[in-house]
């Protein structure tokens, strides 16, 4: 365990030289899927669905089913690369199918719109594990020096998330659809461009190999596994497409029901075999994961019903468009990140440092305020139910705090509370909640689906269905979030020496 730089460390800025390789292949990446996420929703009510009345509830089922499976696959993409490929071939693998993907998505056509979002699931399952695990693996175990390197690193997604809707949005909205889509695919080539170049100039070292050269050549059906797995990639994107395009049978949300009843039964039967001690601990580690789900549940709206109320009835004129909203929460994130971290250093010198679940007690009630602020937004509402953006702004602002309280201490403690046989397992579980929380996300946006065939639907009635479901989103995170912060001394107990 040291601190100490090995001298023939390549360095910059007193990090490792490739940290910054995959910082800028990050952001490029990052870059692309945001700024295709911040048109998907208006583009499938405008283009896509536009012909029918329930194109809000279709276009629901498609982003709830997209984001889901979109998490569900680094699971399997983490997996593989753990066995087979490794994180250099996994990550430019990923990178290719999901550039691919951002391609497609330019082509005005229905069935190549779903293939291209099938692209982007399975690339991101490749791409979206490793690119983390690969900056952990840049630094000896105990170099102090890591925790500043992930700061770094996840700037550069907060970077990425912020200024690709602007310039998405912007260029969708002046040229085209197509235009704000190929733009997300130049992002990704570009992160593309910045992973190889590292490679080439050797800033990784030996890290991000196959982790055996014996098993990456292994012919299986007379193919090498390392030819064998992008081939197999490729011939499940139209699998997935069709999944995808099945909206009305919603295929993927069952599959999900199974998955999260199997899951649950699955560490049921870990914790009966468990001592007293660590069943406590896992407990704890399930509880966090599925008040986390939650939260994500009612953040990732952002991307769908927030977007379409932007859209709808909110006062953008002359500030941005509605899909350059989901700016504002990388916005704030970059802007708040550092502060927030500063506080809880200042409160651990005086030993007022809140525990988890007290901070995700707090971060449950400010995604609750921030929601309960766009419930009342129609009260300032003009004779053509537009409401002021300041209601957006600070929406965004609380519930982003609200994310910084919750999200960077969330992963460390399930580490932290499995037992060590299960940690990989609950590591997936952990990714698996971003993926049930898309589904929490579908359920939301049907209830608040509004029917209609007018492109531009909106007004006093749609300001309404909007603001009253925001209200009920206000009331179950308000309500989660009390009973988190009340039952937070037996669940401080219930996780031991962990903070």
């Amino acid at each position: 365990m040291s601190s100490v730089v090995k001298p023939e460390e390549q360095q910059m800025f007193g990090h490792p030289k490739g940290l910054f390789y995959l910082f800028f292949a990050e952001l490029w990446e990052r870059f692309s899927f945001y700024g295709m996420r911040a048109l998907l929703t208006l583009y499938m009510v405008q283009e896509i669905f536009k012909a029918i009345a329930d194109r809000d509830v279709a276009t629901a089922i498609v982003y709830a089913s997209y984001g889901s499976l979109v998490y569900a696959s680094t699971v399997i993409g983490g997996q593989i690369s753990d066995k087979i490929l490794g994180m250099r071939a996994s990550i430019f693998l990923g990178g290719v199918l999901m550039a691919l993907g951002h391609f497609v998505l330019a082509i005005e056509n229905d069935i190549a719109f779903f293939l291209a979002l099938a692209f982007i699931v399975v690339g991101n399952g490749f791409f979206k594990p490793n690119i983390s695990t690969f900056v952990g693996s840049l630094y000896e175990d105990g170099d102090v020096r890591k925790d500043s390197g992930f700061t770094i690193f996840y700037m550069g997604i907060n970077i990425g998330g912020f200024v690709a809707p602007l310039l998405c949005g912007w260029l969708a909205a002046e040229y085209g659809w197509h235009y704000g889509f190929g733009l997300a695919g130049i992002g990704m080539l570009a992160g593309l461009i910045f992973f190889w170049s590292g490679i080439k100039k050797n800033v990784f070292g030996d890290k991000g190999m196959p982790p055996s050269q014996e098993v990456y050549e292994k012919r299986v059906l007379g193919i090498p596994q390392k030819t064998l797995i992008p081939i197999i990639a490729f011939l499940c994107a139209p699998a997935i497409a069709w999944l995808l395009s099945s909206w009305q049978a919603n295929y993927v949300s069952g599959i999900f029901k199974f998955i999260g009843f199997a899951v649950l039964a699955y560490l049921g039967y870990i914790m009966y075999n468990l001592d007293s001690e660590a069943r406590k601990k896992l407990f704890m580690a399930v509880l966090i994961t599925f008040f986390m789900t939650l939260f994500w549940g009612f953040h990732e709206l952002s991307g769908s019903v927030i977007t379409l109320f932007a859209s709808r009835n909110v006062d953008l004129d002359g500030i941005m468009t509605a899909s350059q909203t989901n700016a504002l929460n990388s916005m704030f994130i970059i802007i708040l990140a550092i502060p927030i971290s500063l506080l809880w250093g200042y409160l651990s010198k005086r030993k007022l440092n809140p525990r988890t679940p007290y901070k995700f007690g707090l971060g449950l009630l400010l995604a609750g305020v921030s929601f309960y602020i766009l419930s009342i937004s129609g009260t300032s509402a003009n004779e053509n139910g537009m409401v002021p953006f300041t209601y957006l702004l600070v929406m965004y602002f609380i519930i982003s705090i609200g994310e910084l309280f919750m999200s960077p201490v969330g992963l460390s403690k399930i580490t932290d509370l499995s037992p060590k046989n299960i940690v990989a397992f609950m590591m997936g579980v952990w990714f698996l909640s971003s993926a049930f929380a898309f589904q929490i996300v579908g359920f939301i946006s049907k209830q608040l689906a509004v029917e209609s065939t007018d492109a531009n639907v909106g007004g006093l009635d749609t300001l309404g269905v909007y603001t009253d479901g925001f209200h009920l989103i206000a009331m179950y995170s308000l309500a989660a979030g009390a009973i988190v912060l009340i039952f937070s001394p037996l669940m401080k107990k219930l996780m031991g020496n962990v903070h």
